[in-house]
Parts: structure tokens; sequence; C-alpha cells
């Protein structure tokens, strides 16, 4: 009875949250179909799963499912991509590529992960060096950058 209800809420968590390791508290998801049209910021995690055309600015994990796409520079802490990206990718932790992710253009990170399948067209900065620079800013606040 009282416990198929809570095994049910954590399997959704666990989808929200996949491709990282553990799930997400709490998140800000774009359902397939959903268009979003310009800036789009968030002080918590973001499942994408629509499209947003325009740029990305999250605090903690961006998580794209197959069906994501976003238009636009995207800068996050931590992001697990199996969707498409066009413009920047800018991740002041670990980006994970799995293997339906596309991305076209720039990448930045301090440590990247590719699947097999995974793509990639543009060009790709990983390392200390780049995110310690203030190319690929860790985002304290939304829209603020540390240590710049």
């Amino acid at each position: 009875m009282f416990g198929s209800k809570n095994k049910n809420k954590q399997k959704t968590n666990e989808n929200v949250g996949m491709g990282l390791s553990g799930p997400m508290d709490s998140a800000c998801i774009i359902s397939p179909g959903t268009i979003i049209e310009g800036k789009f910021k968030a002080t918590d995690n973001v499942r994408v799963d629509g499209t947003i055309l325009g740029d990305v600015v999250c605090d903690k994990r961006i998580v794209m499912g197959d069906s994501g796409k976003i238009v636009g520079t995207v800068v996050a802490n931590e992001a697990a991509i199996r969707g498409r990206i066009e413009g920047e990718l800018k991740v002041s932790e670990t980006i994970h590529l799995h293997s339906t992710a596309f991305i076209q253009g720039t990448i930045i990170a301090k440590k990247l992960i590719v699947e097999e399948g995974a793509s990639y067209n543009g060009e790709c900065k990983v390392g200390e060096n780049f995110t310690n620079s203030g190319v690929a800013p860790r985002v304290d606040k939304v829209g603020a950058k540390v240590g710049a």
C-alpha cells in the first residue's frame, strides 16, 4: 500500500538524475515538446527533454535526455548530455557525453567523459588551465562569476 508510493517517487528521482552519480534532489524539467525562447537561468538542477533556443545558466547540474536540444551557450557546474547542443558548452567540473550526444560548437570543461557513439564538431578545451582562467567560470549564483 504505502510502500509502493515511496518506491515510485524514488524511481522518478533516479530517472531525472540519469547519467550522473546519485539522484537529483530537485530539478526544473523541460518536457519533450516544450520550446523555450530566450535566456534561461536556474539555481537548481535542470533536466532538458525539450528545446531551449537561447543561453542557459545552471548553478548545479544540467542533464539532457535524447530528445533535448539547446541552441545557445550553456554554463553549468556539471553536465550529462544525451541530446544536441549547438553553441558553447562551458562546465566548471565534468561533462559526460553519452552515446547519443551531439555537440556542434566549443566545449570547455575541467573533465570530459565521452562514450562511444557520442560526437562533437568544434573546439574542445579540457583541463584546469581552462576552467581556472575564467573561460568556464564556476557559477555561485545565477549570473555571478566566481573568481573572475
